[in-house]
């Protein structure tokens, strides 16, 4: 596994009053100590922490399912080509496909633009033992309805400054929501995969270059480049207003994928490892129901 130092280094920290994305690098070399292992060396130890974790996630997906009580929600996200599609594909590589969810949101529909902006993602709430994954959340409003405020306009909202107030009861409503999931039994946890302008350049590069990607390039996406500086001043507000102890947000590196899926399946591993669940042990009158299912097969 990793070690806890280092996530605990990519943790917002509860109460954070101002978030600067520059003071989080991207990339791989995250403390002297992995610049001095290499390059090859770091990525050689994420795999194989990669690889146990996804082991270890499905024992651990598999008790939480049997224990029906808790449930797993876990939100990225990003921006595009930060590559939340392949962390899912690989973390959740080794996990029972029954025992996981995963929705991904686009702009709402006219019903859900007759409800509050988390309506929607309420009815897509993991039930108690699975793990559900919200590819772009909730956050959506505080992030691109922030960058364009227009979307606004659609949402039929009351009468109001869309003001710096505005958005601060946006947040709480949020932590307001997470703190009634948690208090519920549901484990939260947030992911920024935080990528560099100069790798989602590369990354669209390569996508227009390469035949076989040409299907994942997408010209809002080159168009939403544009607005770079306004999420990351978005992204800032958000992250620093809505992590908290019992639903954190961690600022994954996303430079290198090796790195982001390595922590973010350690991370998912842990949490539920932590809920310190155990098998379901038989009561009583299920003890005696199986000593008859026993009777009756070997009576035949």
């Amino acid at each position: 596994m990793i070690r806890p130092d280092l996530i605990e280094r990519l943790r917002v920290p509860p109460g954070t009053k101002k978030l600067r994305l520059k003071d989080y690098d991207p990339g791989w070399a995250q403390t002297e100590e992995l610049k001095e292992l290499g390059k090859d060396a770091v990525k050689e130890r994420a795999q194989e922490a990669l690889r146990r974790s996804i082991a270890e996630l499905a024992d651990a997906q598999a008790c939480l399912y049997a224990n029906d009580v808790y449930s797993v929600l876990i939100v990225l996200q990003a921006m595009d080509a930060a590559g939340k599609d392949g962390t899912i594909k690989h973390v959740m590589s080794g996990i029972n496909p029954q025992g996981v969810q995963v929705f991904s949101f686009k702009a709402p529909s006219a019903e859900e633009l007759d409800h509050n902006f988390l309506w929607r993602h309420m009815r897509s709430l993991p039930e108690r033992g699975r793990i559900g994954i919200f590819n772009r959340s909730y956050y959506e409003d505080v992030l691109v309805v922030r960058v364009h405020p227009e979307i606004l306009e659609r949402q039929k909202l009351p009468p109001g400054e869309r003001d710096e107030k505005f958005w601060e009861n946006r947040y709480q409503d949020i932590r307001s929501f997470e703190r009634h999931l948690v208090r519920n039994g549901t484990v939260i946890l947030k992911f920024f995969l935080h990528v560099s302008k100069e790798e989602q350049k590369r990354r669209f590069l390569e996508r227009l270059d390469n035949p076989e990607k040409n299907w994942k390039f997408s010209a809002a996406d080159l168009a939403e480049r544009a607005y770079w500086d306004d999420y990351m001043d978005a992204y800032e507000a958000a992250l620093a207003a809505t992590s908290t102890k019992h639903a954190p947000w961690y600022i994954v590196p996303a430079d290198h994928k090796w790195v982001t899926r390595a922590v973010v399946a350690d991370i998912i591993t842990s949490a539920i490892r932590d809920l310190d669940l155990q098998p379901p042990v038989a009561s009583k009158e299920q003890r005696k129901a199986l000593a008859e299912a026993r009777k009756q097969l070997e009576s035949e």
